[in-house]
């Protein structure tokens, strides 16, 4: 092997920021940086399935072409030249995007999706889509058409989901970069179960066009909810990704710009930040609230002030609810009557469980889905108030960390082991809520690792369109307990 290779194989788990000044150094050439990804995919994604269409031949031709480009002296985009993946659900032009369903099995998009044509505008060469459950839909990966993604910690355990292959290939050194989405914890808690970084960026900030679900063609998905982001395995690629993903698509683009605040603070312990990290209608395990109440202690011996408690005017309860119900309800959408009526009589429960809850938003009138938005609305406002005073908010991304593979339906019949005893499989919606419900940026960092070994995350929540502030926490909180890590058996 030349020394080239050797240090282009040397990089696979560097940041995409220290790979692309590798390449515009002249370091590395991209074609040795590509072929080098290339080999480790080769080696270690048939453990993993984490990358399920790989463009191996269009990404050396690519690469080649931004070595070309690099010698004619022209000012090269921050990704130029360098390895990333994109989720199964962006589309890609002339490239299959499925989804994970066997119904878009043959389906190639005549157009990128908003998030792809910046990753290519900003030179970045996508070797291809990663793995995700059907339509996005659990969290957990795994599909008819493509199987099961294992996470690189355990590969009997899930690496979460939906944007679980993304998780994996950049938790083994498979990719540089990974662009996922959001509406459910689909960033987060892979992130959370991988030991990665993840943002959620605010409501807006990142457009999704291109995104599936809706079924292609459609106009837009949940617009309530659902982001673009990107995950990494540092904080400054947060922020160079956000840079890149980040301001208005399309028609929104003649009117306006948007350029991502800068971090409130300039020093770890110029922070305030609130936490909670148990709540009694989701109790943590303590495999997961061990590590994070040793993260809080190191910050608050950092200097940081650090108060505990919800926001006044944020009730975890109503707010969960809320978000259970607008999910649901925009769902139901695209439902016709008999299929609301079908789904009712197979959700013939009334325990407050998510069925009933999903029963309940498909049957709703008008007027409770106003008063549902008045409440997020109120919230809003209470969040507004909160970070008048403090700087961010620290939550668990789940209660508990990466569990063994369970594909059972429906999910009711799922249950999650911890040391406390079993727990429903659909508690792991309550975490993620909040920042969700809100559109607030939410990111998730490295914060310890479980008895077992197993990595922990934090989520932290910030001020809306302040998406700098919570990386920014978040790379000094990853910095402090010790940050990404490769798993054994990848580095």
């Amino acid at each position: 092997m030349s020394p080239r290779k050797a240090s282009a194989g040397s990089l696979a788990f560097d940041s995409a920021s220290a790979a692309a000044k590798a390449v515009s150094r002249g370091d590395v050439t991209s074609l040795e940086l590509t072929k080098a990804i290339l080999e480790r995919v080769e080696a270690y994604n048939p453990r993993l399935n984490a990358i399920v269409t790989l463009l191996g031949k269009e990404a050396i031709a690519a690469a080649k072409r931004a070595d070309e480009e690099a010698k004619g002296g022209d000012e090269l985009g921050p990704l130029h030249g360098v390895p990333v993946t994109v989720k199964d659900c962006f589309e890609m032009k002339d490239v299959r995007t499925t989804a994970g369903s066997k119904a878009l099995a043959d389906y190639v998009p005549t157009r990128d999706s908003a998030p792809v044509e910046r990753l290519r505008a900003a030179g970045a060469i996508i070797i291809g889509h990663t793995n995700i459950p059907e339509m996005a839909f659990d969290w957990q990966t795994y599909n008819d058409l493509f199987g099961t993604t294992n996470n690189p910690w355990d590969v009997a355990l899930t690496s979460g989901g939906s944007t679980g292959g993304g998780a994996a290939a950049l938790a083994a050194g498979l990719t540089f970069l990974e662009v996922g989405s959001d509406v459910g914890g689909s960033i987060r808690v892979p992130s959370h179960f991988c030991g990665l970084y993840g943002h959620k960026p605010s409501l807006g900030a990142v457009s999704a066009r291109g995104h599936i679900p809706p079924l292609p063609g459609a106009p837009v998905g949940e617009p309530a909810f659902s982001v673009a982001g990107p995950m990494a395995r540092s904080a400054d690629d947060l922020i160079l990704a956000m840079k890149i993903l980040g301001g208005p698509d399309g028609e929104a683009a003649k009117a306006y710009t948007w350029e991502m605040p800068e971090p409130r603070k300039k020093k770890l312990d110029y922070y305030r930040v609130g936490y909670v990290i148990d709540d009694p209608l989701c109790r943590v395990s303590s495999d997961v609230k061990a590590p994070l109440a040793k993260m809080i202690e190191a910050l608050k011996e950092e200097g940081v002030e650090v108060v505990e408690g919800w926001p006044e005017g944020v009730d975890s309860k109503r707010l969960f609810e809320d978000y259970r119900y607008i999910r649901y309800a925009s769902a139901a959408a695209s439902f016709s009557g008999a299929q609301i009526y079908e789904r009712l009589k197979a959700e013939n429960v009334s325990d407050g469980s998510d069925e009933y809850a999903a029963a309940h938003a498909y049957a709703s009138s008008v007027k409770e889905f106003q008063d549902a938005l008045w409440r997020r609305a109120q919230a809003q406002e209470a969040w507004r108030d909160y970070f008048g005073a403090f700087d961010a908010f620290l939550i668990p991304p789940a209660f508990v960390p990466a569990f063994p593979h369970d594909h059972r339906m429906p999910l009711k019949g799922r249950v999650l082991q911890t040391p406390e005893g079993p727990r429903r499989y659909q508690e792991l919606r309550f975490w993620i809520s909040f920042a969700t419900l809100c559109g607030l940026p939410a990111t998730v960092a490295p914060a310890g690792r479980t008895h077992g070994g197993l990595p922990v995350g934090v989520q932290i929540v910030g001020p809306y369109l302040e998406d700098a502030t919570t990386i920014d926490m978040a790379g000094h909180i990853g910095r402090l307990v010790g940050g990404f890590k490769a798993s054994p058996g990848y580095a």
